[in-house]
């Protein structure tokens, strides 16, 4: 790694330790480009010279909330028996996790950015904070890296599909409604009438997610 490189890697790092601390202490709506600046000790003109604007930053600044569901991924699929435990697993870990912070993972997942601009994010943040992931966790690398949630589950769909659980020509529309259910139980968490637990939605969301996968399950 170069001198520039690293330069940019410290940079980002500072940006993002004050993001986070103000994040932590006052609330994602706290946060403004001048106060994070301030914070590191620089003005908003070179913060600007990493982030494109505040949305950027605070996406950039969410991915460390990835950290806890990159490290439990191992843990909730080590007794996976085959591909299909292993999908409905990792849905159990992602819905559990994201449903503890909906704002963060609704802003990550549907904040409308583009995909470059997110892969190449997601790229460098584990580049700056490589701990993060955890030796178990990095054979999920290339999921964790994919920021699009129907190219997620549809590449964890296809090895069901492959393994005979599933039929390929069914995927498509098992990844549109597994992944609206999703979006849905997330939307409905962040609404001000929600009277959802964090456990109640889990539940919710792997009831209708199971029924999906056992109406397209091909029997064996």
């Amino acid at each position: 790694m170069d001198n520039k490189e690293m330069q940019k890697k410290r940079m980002l790092s500072y940006f993002l330790e004050s993001t986070n601390t103000i994040i932590e202490e006052e609330g994602m709506e706290a946060v403004t480009i001048r106060k994070v600046a301030s914070m590191a000790g620089y003005n908003s003109a070179t913060l600007y010279n990493y982030f494109e604007n505040l949305n950027h930053l605070l996406f950039f600044a969410s991915l460390k909330y990835l950290k806890d569901y990159a490290k439990d991924l191992y843990n909730y699929t080590k007794d996976s028996k085959n591909s299909l435990e292993t999908y409905l697993n990792v849905w159990l870990c992602f819905s559990y996790h994201s449903y503890l912070k909906p704002e963060v993972y609704n802003l990550i997942f549907f904040g409308g950015f583009s995909s470059a601009t997110v892969n190449e994010s997601i790229r460098t943040y584990y580049s700056i904070f490589p701990e993060e992931l955890g030796e178990e966790s990095k054979k999920f690398l290339p999921m964790l890296l994919e920021d699009n949630i129907h190219l997620r589950d549809y590449k964890l769909l296809k090895a069901s599909a492959e393994e005979g659980f599933l039929k390929e020509e069914d995927l498509k529309d098992i990844n549109e409604m597994n992944v609206l259910i999703y979006r849905g139980m997330l939307a409905k968490l962040l609404s001000k009438n929600n009277t959802y637990t964090v456990e109640e939605a889990v539940e919710r969301t792997m009831k209708y997610i199971n029924k999906t996968i056992e109406a397209y399950r091909i029997d064996t």
